[in-house]
């Protein structure tokens, strides 16, 4: 059988497929963006049809250019944008509302309604979560409410619902298959993570139709097959997790205590708990980080909103830089007697935090701040968030211990600069890995173990390889003093002090 295995990376702004051959390396790629729609303030959407079409597109261009068919491809695994979800005709399979984007915050109002009913309890101890417009749940209950005629044709059971991995598998299988995977249904706000079900209590609250839902399946686990039609011959979908999901498959963190972080426009960051479904007391996500073989492992998430937007502010809104590549060498030649902090709650501040009302800030200025000033703080304020994460995963988990390694990648991390400065803030080491492409890895990986054509999780592991460790090379003096500074920075951007 062939070892090639095809990736489908759906993201929020642009869809990528990615041909690994047998050896894992990367043969063919293509790339498409979609449009991103505001009908209103605070609210995102996608047209559910270009994501589809987009799909198509790039999965032709992957084949084309590494000369291949669809008919050498073992297996195909999907990765997604989490928390996005659609609603769908189930004798048409055409939506019947754009996709709600996991960044918008129209559901506000309704999850505010449930914490004063005292509710929000109830949903972190079984999902994990806490009551925020991020999460699928409300989402799907908006669209039942406000499209005309949904929740009825829903109780006809005429409709189906389910986040961007599910709408692909039904459309890619014409229609066989209505599925996703532990890690996505662990993200919508009513699949209870301990007993792996959706939540029918939850499901009560929130008024949804769990006939509307897809199966839960493991991350590796048969998802059907292509139509012929689509790309000359049919393949296997063997493989799905949510992208944070599948970077940390892809960075290999099999082990519990091993920690990834992901550097795009936010940072997500996993710590793999195992076993352990550990619920925080600081304000953290307690997650699936994948099943296998019918076994759960869980993990600790960090959310934190602006990592790379930060760079992009630089660039676009402040314009101290063309490129967002010159934001560390800028901040190299800072004047280290300042100690200017950026505190980046553009919309406002994710994990340990979840303060939606507060905003931006800069502290420290003097008349001698400049680019350089601005570009080290936008930098560090990266370091810093992803410090406030580690801490509150040490004080929830006796397993994330001082020795712990941070694995990394996304685009932030081809900075040196700034991955030095982050093991010095962290005050522990930080690997980036030769292969930065870990979330579509970890979808092909999925896939291809499922296959039989690519190695189980132990000799994955080892395939592993690292770019370059930075080590901590800050005295303690100068990193306390520094957190001392943020700490104090993110006490006065609070909305509620």
């Amino acid at each position: 059988m062939s070892g090639f295995v095809l990736a489908i990376d759906q993201g929020t702004t642009s869809t990528r497929a990615i041909l690994f051959d047998d050896k894992m390396k990367v043969a063919g790629t293509g790339q498409q963006e979609f449009a991103q729609h505001y009908p209103a303030s605070g609210w995102v959407e996608h047209d559910p049809e270009d994501i589809w079409a987009s799909v198509i597109a790039t999965v032709k261009a992957a084949l084309k250019a590494a000369g291949r068919a669809a008919s050498d491809v073992a297996a195909i695994g999907i990765t997604n944008q989490r928390e996005t979800v659609v609603i769908w005709d189930k004798a048409t399979s055409k939506p019947i509302h754009n996709a709600i984007v996991w960044q918008d915050r129209r559901t506000a109002p309704l999850c505010q309604k449930l914490r004063k009913q005292g509710l929000e309890k109830k949903f972190t101890r079984k999902t994990g979560l806490l009551l925020d417009p991020y999460f699928s749940g409300t989402k799907i209950a908006w669209m039942l409410d406000k499209v005309k005629g949904a929740r009825k044709r829903a109780e006809k059971g005429e409709l189906l619902a389910g986040t961007i991995d599910s709408f692909l598998i039904w459309r890619l299988t014409g229609g066989k298959v209505h599925a996703t995977d532990a890690t996505n249904a662990s993200r919508t706000l009513i699949y209870n993570i301990e007993k792996n079900v959706w939540d029918d209590e939850l499901l009560s609250t929130l008024n949804i139709p769990a006939a509307i839902l897809p199966q839960v399946k493991d991350c590796a686990d048969d998802f059907g097959v292509t139509e012929k039609s689509l790309f000359g011959a049919e393949m296997r979908i063997l493989g799905v997790a949510g992208d944070q999901h599948a970077a940390t498959i892809g960075q290999a963190c099999f082990e519990p205590g091993m920690m990834k972080s992901t550097y795009g426009t936010g940072c997500f960051a996993l710590l793999n708990t195992g076993a352990d479904l550990v619920r925080s007391k600081n304000r953290l996500l307690t997650t699936i980080a994948y099943r296998l073989n019918g076994k759960t492992t869980y993990a600790l998430e960090g959310s934190i909103f602006i990592a790379g937007a930060a760079v992009q502010w630089l660039r676009d809104g402040i314009k101290v830089i063309g490129k967002a590549e010159q934001s560390g060498a800028l901040a190299a030649t800072a004047d280290p007697a300042q100690q200017v902090y950026l505190v980046p709650a553009f919309v406002g501040l994710g994990a340990p935090h979840w303060d939606a009302d507060a905003r931006g800030a800069i502290f420290g200025l003097t008349r001698n701040s400049g680019p350089a000033e601005f570009a080290r703080a936008a930098l560090e304020s990266v370091a810093f968030q992803t410090r406030d994460l580690l801490d509150a995963m040490r004080k929830d988990w006796k397993g994330a211990s001082a020795k712990t390694v941070l694995r990394v990648d996304g685009g932030m991390v081809a900075s040196d600069w700034t991955m030095q400065r982050l093991a010095d803030i962290l005050d522990a080491p930080v690997d980036r890995p030769t292969i930065l492409e870990t979330t579509a890895l970890g979808a092909a990986w999925l896939a291809g173990s499922k296959a039989g054509v690519w190695p189980k999780a132990k000799e994955f592991a080892k395939t592993w390889a690292l770019d370059r460790r930075f080590k901590p090379d800050m005295d303690a003096a100068t990193r306390t003093a520094k957190l001392a500074g943020w700490r104090d920075a993110v006490r006065r951007t609070l909305s509620v002090r």
